[in-house]
């Protein structure tokens, strides 16, 4: 028998250990069927050269509960150690590894978001456990050893007689831990952390159905059997090769990943890199809202199958935050803070990996396949307006395959759409006017305006699109957005060819007298334009500056200083070749011109959505009575 001391060099390491990352205490079961994996794969390797003279056979990693008792055992038939050896890696190199950890992050660890706290290792449980028990024995020729430490410093190893190869870890679970003795709890964590580790875990039994026999009578009653009940699937399909599997069998996993998800996938990608770094992942394109927030920390990140983390930042580039799926690297280090992480040089190696490779497939996907990833492209959208703005590889191949749909659902590149409009829509400076609607219900009456001169109508409708036309203007010489709503149509693409006023110039500044006394100034500029006199007399136009700088300000970056808060100001754009102008200016009853002026400016406010509320309750008063 032994006992002994083991070397602490910080004081009370145990209660350190006991409290540390208290929320998180969960992840000691991690730890553990994490080491009972590497034995199982190292005897597995030595076993495969020939350095372990032993039969591999099918081992498996056994979790159980003993309620009563209030111990956890977790067992393994794996490598094994001998008394020397668990005097080795137990009292010197773990601890230590333990030791060097907790002195590293214990002031640090609550603030600095530690990923994975691997290191932490077997010494994580005593998390849970006022006592720890191993029961060894090796694969060499050497008898079994136990060891003993109840939470101090003190152990004691001594001899035991088991006889199967590998390791028992016997947790005697603490007061405060109890929940640890629960079945649900226990499974749940399985599921969590080890639902894809490479040797079978088995966590108690399960009742399955036996097959119904060919001559089974009317009244036959399923007949079931107790069989083992393993909680994870050893062999991933992200550790598959892409040629191996199907469209179905990837449309599986992804049930696997989320259970609770019910709509499938819209595609996916597969990750396979072997240098100059190893990672694998599938990542898969879900149906994607206009919610830039809800859609975040989807993916999983996993070392060797065992899950560390959803929260992949700085890994996977911002804009693919909004995916879902599995990345998989032995090369992320895990147990450090994100500062590091994100400073790290192989883990930005990683993250233009994933861009490029995205940006390759949906390539690829656009190529292949064309009408069906236009048929996709309003559920994927805000992802890759969101890459080309913060992503600058990713922005540099997006031109093969971003798409800007018009109102009647064509699809155009950018170089397709500059083709398609040049002869039309190049004004007289030489600037190619791209015309756009964010919604086409509410800006109709302009959008058929446009199509009524022959000009092509975009539709481009997310969030962040005050963005992404600021990028592609100034990466794109001669080339500009204009909302359709933005300016009369003569003005949005000006050509030669300028109308003629039938109104003298004292005539134009003594109507623009009367409407500005009627007229708010506070929210409406009256501007007289000469226009065909078969376009609405009046018409209501936001300047599209002043409404990107507020959208892009509201949106976050761009924009000006507290355009956001900034009051909406429009255009009244009065066309001086009407017949309702000639009216307002000849009628001499103040009263009369008044109410003309109104009706009309409430009937462009309508055209625009604008009259709501109590001015909507008075113009539909006001209509009634000029009706009766």
């Amino acid at each position: 028998m032994t006992t002994g001391k083991i070397n602490v060099s910080v004081e009370n390491i145990f209660p350190l250990i006991k409290k540390f990352l208290y929320s998180d205490h969960e992840i000691f079961l991690r730890e553990l069927v994490s080491n009972a994996t590497d034995a199982t794969l190292k005897l597995k390797h030595l076993a495969s050269i020939g350095d372990a003279k032993v039969e591999y056979g099918n081992p498996i990693i056994e979790v159980k509960i003993d309620k009563e008792a209030k111990k956890l055992h977790l067992i393994d038939q794996g490598l094994g150690m001998t008394a020397d050896e668990v005097e080795k890696y137990i009292n010197q190199i773990a601890f230590s590894g333990a030791e060097e950890f907790l002195e590293k992050y214990k002031d640090s660890a609550k603030d600095s978001g530690i990923i994975g706290h691997f290191g932490l290792g077997f010494y994580s449980a005593f998390m849970v456990a006022s006592k720890v028990e191993i029961i060894t024995k090796s694969y060499k020729d050497e008898p079994a050893a136990h060891w003993i430490c109840d939470g101090s410093p003190e152990f004691t190893l001594v001899p035991h007689d088991k006889t199967d190869r590998g390791t028992e870890i016997i947790l005697h679970i603490a007061e405060d831990s109890l929940e640890f003795l629960e079945e649900f709890k226990i499974r749940e964590l399985l599921t969590k952390y080890n639902k894809f580790m490479p040797v079978p875990i088995k966590f108690g039994t399960k009742k399955e159905a036996l097959p119904k026999p060919d001559d089974a009578p009317e009244d036959y009653k399923t007949e079931y059997i107790e069989v083992d009940n393993f909680i994870n699937n050893t062999n991933p399909a992200w550790t598959k090769q892409p040629v191996d599997l199907s469209d179905e069998d990837y449309k599986n996993f992804y049930r696997e990943l989320y259970p609770m998800q019910f709509e499938e996938p819209l595609f996916n990608i597969h990750l396979n890199v072997d240098y100059p770094f190893n990672l694998t992942g599938i990542l898969y394109f879900p149906k994607m809202s206009a919610d830039l927030q809800l859609q975040k920390d989807k993916i999983q990140l996993y070392q060797n199958q065992v899950y560390v983390t959803d929260n992949v930042e700085g890994i996977v580039p911002e804009f693919l935050g909004m995916l879902k799926g599995v990345i998989d690297s032995p090369d992320i280090p895990l147990n450090v803070s994100r500062s590091y992480l994100q400073a790290d040089g192989n883990v930005k190696k990683i993250s233009n990996y994933i861009t490029r490779k995205v940006a390759d497939k949906l390539k690829s996907l656009f190529t292949e396949n064309r009408e069906d990833f236009e048929k996709k492209w309003n559920d994927i959208k805000i992802v890759l307006e969101y890459g080309m703005l913060s992503e600058p590889k990713f922005y540099e191949k997006a031109g093969d395959f971003v798409l800007y749909p018009s109102v009647d659902d064509k699809y155009y590149t950018l170089a397709e759409l500059k083709e398609a409009i040049t002869a039309n829509q190049t004004d007289k400076n030489g600037k190619l006017v791209v015309l756009y609607t964010s919604n086409k219900d509410a800006q109709h009456g302009y959008i058929e305006i446009a199509k009524e001169k022959g000009y092509e109508v975009l539709l481009l409708d997310s969030p962040i699109v005050s963005h992404l036309i600021q990028k592609l203007e100034s990466d794109n010489e001669n080339l500009t957005f204009v909302r359709v709503d933005s300016d009369h149509i003569d003005k949005l693409i000006q050509k030669e060819d300028t109308q003629i006023s039938k109104l003298s110039e004292d005539e134009t500044n003594k109507l623009k007298t009367v409407l500005e006394e009627i007229v708010p100034k506070t929210n409406y500029s009256v501007q007289l334009e000469p226009m065909d006199s078969s376009a609405a007399p009046f018409i209501i136009t936001q300047p599209e500056f002043m409404r990107r700088m507020k959208e892009m300000s509201q949106t976050g970056g761009g924009g000006m200083f507290g355009m956001g808060n900034f009051p909406e100001m429009y255009n009244l754009v009065v066309n001086t070749n009407s017949d309702l102008a000639t009216t307002i200016l000849n009628t001499d009853d103040k009263s009369a011109q008044e109410s003309l002026v109104k009706q009309a400016l409430d009937l462009a406010k309508i055209s625009q959505g604008l009259l709501k509320g109590e001015e909507l309750t008075a113009f539909v008063k006001r209509s009634f009575e000029l009706i009766k």
